[in-house]
């Protein structure tokens, strides 16, 4: 986990967190099929734009997930992506997940950016046929009950994330106040996630609202499932499309004895 110089963790205990998570495409703004080949793939003089204007979108947030964002390949211009929402918009914490690597050309990552200081970040690599997914896992507070955060981007099989889902699962047994967030590829009340429910604290969320695709969402597979001591308050997706995804956003209520935990960076 990075931060600047003389950061600062002091600032009062947040009584509620305001999470985002969002596919990012590598920087893409993408607003039909087509566009996965011009610009998802290939350098494109929009991408760092686009990145600002995210960038601006989430400065009220105080954790947010990104999958698919470039780890610093030919495709974002050798930027590492998470790195650069981050300052740009003046988060004071940010690590990053690199996954599947094709060539020089791409390198997609899991990101976390975040106002609070976690106590540990862990990368976990998903089971799965094709090498290349992974769980990014940050604690925040100490001990057992702390806040525990995964961010990960599963795989378009039901097989495949009923497997790399039962993984999760285990990093989430053990954790009372828990996040699942970003882009898990199927429905709330899909079979695999239903499992997950079972074997954790997580709860499924009243009415998400479809983030795929971004110009015209008609599916809801980008989450953030939260255990059931955690009260969401509302979600919600941005107006703005920046990928193929529309961001989904939560306000999350924390109980007493979590908030005295948790430090947001002044």
């Amino acid at each position: 986990m990075s931060a600047p110089p003389g950061s600062d963790s002091s600032s009062p205990a947040p009584d509620r967190l305001r999470l985002l998570s969002c596919n990012i495409v590598a920087g893409a703004s993408v607003g039909r099929y087509s566009d996965y080949v011009t610009r998802s793939w290939l350098p494109h003089p929009g991408k760092r734009a686009n990145l600002e204007a995210l960038a601006r979108s989430i400065e009220d947030f105080d954790v947010v997930g990104l999958q698919e964002a470039d780890a610093g390949t030919l495709r974002s211009g050798f930027v590492n992506q998470t790195q650069y929402i981050a300052e740009t918009a003046g988060f004071p914490y940010w690590s990053h997940q690199p996954n599947r690597r094709v060539s020089r050309l791409a390198q997609s990552a899991n990101g976390l950016i975040s106002r609070i200081e976690p106590n540990e970040v862990i990368d976990h690599p998903l089971p799965g046929r094709i090498p290349g997914r992974g769980a990014l896992l940050a604690r925040f507070g100490s001990g057992t009950q702390g806040l525990t955060v995964v961010i990960s981007h599963l795989s378009l099989g039901p097989e495949a994330r009923m497997r790399q889902l039962g993984f999760i699962a285990e990093l989430l047994a053990d954790a009372p106040h828990a996040v699942l967030m970003g882009d898990l590829n199927c429905a709330a009340d899909s079979a695999e996630l239903r499992e997950l429910y079972r074997k954790t604290s997580l709860v499924p969320p009243l009415a998400p609202p479809p983030t795929f695709p971004s110009w015209r969402p008609r599916r809801a597979i980008d989450h953030i499932l939260v255990s059931e001591n955690l009260q969401i308050d509302s979600l919600w997706t941005l107006p703005q499309a920046f990928s193929d995804h529309l961001p989904v956003a939560a306000s999350v209520t924390l109980p007493s004895g979590l908030q005295e935990k948790l430090r947001r960076a002044a």
